[in-house]
């Protein structure tokens, strides 16, 4: 059998591994600086949990697990016979992957209310699944990233994540445009466009203007149903760049208004402090999750910056605010939450074609023992506990009668900095042979001078 794996999926070997853990890494720290904790909820959830979440076309997405056993024993025998596969799946699938952190996450937050504080402040680093075409940047298995706090409307917690955005992708070295806008003016949009009812439809196509274009958009909009008269107003209003312009459109809708407030309180918020990315307003920016309510994000490479302008990469990141998803699954309390999302894997993709990651994350080796027989073989692992112990990675080839020149090929096939040289002359005289695998230069020196120079 020829060995493959899914598409839309991928291997990733030591270095690569290392890559994206210094991406984990660094996320991680910043979550737990701003006093987010850390969760984790199961691969799969009940169907029920995911449906109805994330829209129309999020749901045709969803990996559905089959049943255990006989799944076809209690199949839907109607859905069966006439090959309808969308009556045919609640009787043989009742679990699913997850396709997000967020939904899962407002069902633990129901589930565990009683045991958490609120606004509880979570954040979150697991695999989703989605059962998309896999092209450039886009996987069917990938990680996600996540940060949410529940249980307060503060708008503060906004301009917070924005914050965070900022100063993880200034740790990455990934200048970024972090796009902001609000639902409520989306829904203001529709009532200015007279087509209220449209609401969804309409963000649904606007969530597609950087993909398919704004002929492409009026065309979707017009396939839904929407007047001519109404799409060119819809297109108008994605003319304008800021939220003074847009109050004016925005006049007759008390929503509307309320969104404009909303984004011009985060501002404010973001201007009591310094950031080092364009964060700004984007009225274009719709987000077409189903369950978000008020203030959305979206991260995008600027690629107006030098050495950047040749990335081709959709979004790196995500989120908004959601001030009923808790109510779905009992929330008694205040259950309005908001949070963002990092593309781990996309985040890695540019970062590999820009060269970003330090050198020493390809590696994390720092000293191999090379002996030359039996002897010094146990002479060299002696001596190598004395260096773990010390906090240093190292290891020692395990077959000491090969060549020296192959166990020399293995070094640097690791990419081991330094390698040490164990033979009959060294145990006698209890100086080791360092030597310096990038300059070539070698000295002798005792195993605590070793330690010390490499700590």
């Amino acid at each position: 059998m020829r060995p493959s794996i899914p598409k839309g999926t991928r291997d990733f070997g030591p270095e690569e591994v290392l890559k994206r853990n210094f991406i984990f890494d660094r996320i991680r720290e910043v979550f737990v600086r701003y006093g987010y904790q850390p969760i984790e909820t199961p691969a799969m959830e009940d169907l029920k949990t995911l449906t109805g979440k994330y829209g129309e076309e999020g749901d045709q997405l969803l990996f559905k697990v089959l049943n255990n056993g006989d799944f076809l024993s209690k199949a839907d025998e109607d859905a069966l016979k006439n090959r309808d596969s969308s009556a045919l799946v609640p009787s043989i699938s009742k679990r699913g992957l997850r396709y997000d952190l967020t939904v899962p996450f407002a069902r633990f937050v129901v589930m565990h209310q009683n045991d958490i504080p609120f606004p509880f402040k979570r954040y979150q680093i697991q695999p989703v699944w989605r059962a998309d075409r896999p092209q450039k940047g886009r996987y069917q298995e990938f990680y996600q990233c996540d940060v949410d706090a529940v249980g307060s409307d503060s708008l503060a917690l906004e301009a917070e994540l924005a914050q965070i955005y900022d100063e993880v992708f200034t740790k990455l070295g990934l200048k970024v445009v972090v796009k902001i806008n609000n639902r409520k003016v989306l829904a203001g949009m529709a009532e200015a466009a007279g087509i209220p009812e449209h609401f969804l439809s309409m963000t649904m196509a606007i969530d597609k203007l950087d993909k398919i274009g704004m002929d492409g958009v009026k065309k979707e909009l017009a396939g839904r149903g929407l007047t001519e008269e109404a799409i060119e107003k819809v297109e108008q209003m994605l003319g304008i760049q800021d939220l003074s312009g847009l109050k004016g459109v925005l006049v007759d809708s008390d929503i509307g208004k309320q969104g404009v407030e909303e984004l011009e309180q985060v501002f404010d918020y973001l201007s009591l402090g310094d950031t080092h990315n364009d964060i700004r307003f984007d009225i274009t920016l719709a987000r077409g999750l189903n369950y978000y309510t008020g203030c959305i994000f979206e991260v995008a490479v600027d690629t107006t910056v030098e050495g950047q302008e040749k990335v081709k990469m959709g979004s790196i990141g995500g989120g908004g605010r959601y001030a009923d998803l808790t109510e779905v699954f009992g929330m008694k309390q205040n259950g309005s939450g908001v949070g963002i999302s990092f593309g781990a894997e996309r985040i890695y993709d540019v970062m590999e074609e820009l060269k970003l990651f330090p050198e020493d994350k390809a590696n994390t080796l720092q000293l191999l023992f090379i002996a030359f027989d039996d002897k010094s073989h146990r002479y060299a692992f002696k001596a190598l506990q004395q260096v773990r112990a010390a906090g240093i990675n190292a290891e020692l080839y395990p077959d000491p009668k090969k060549r020296l020149n192959k166990q020399m090929k293995y070094a640097d096939n690791r990419g081991v900095p330094y390698v040490v040289l164990v033979g009959d002359r060294e145990m006698e005289s209890g100086e080791l042979g360092l030597k310096n695998m990038a300059t070539g230069q070698q000295e002798s020196l005792r195993l605590e001078q070793i330690i010390e120079q490499l700590k």
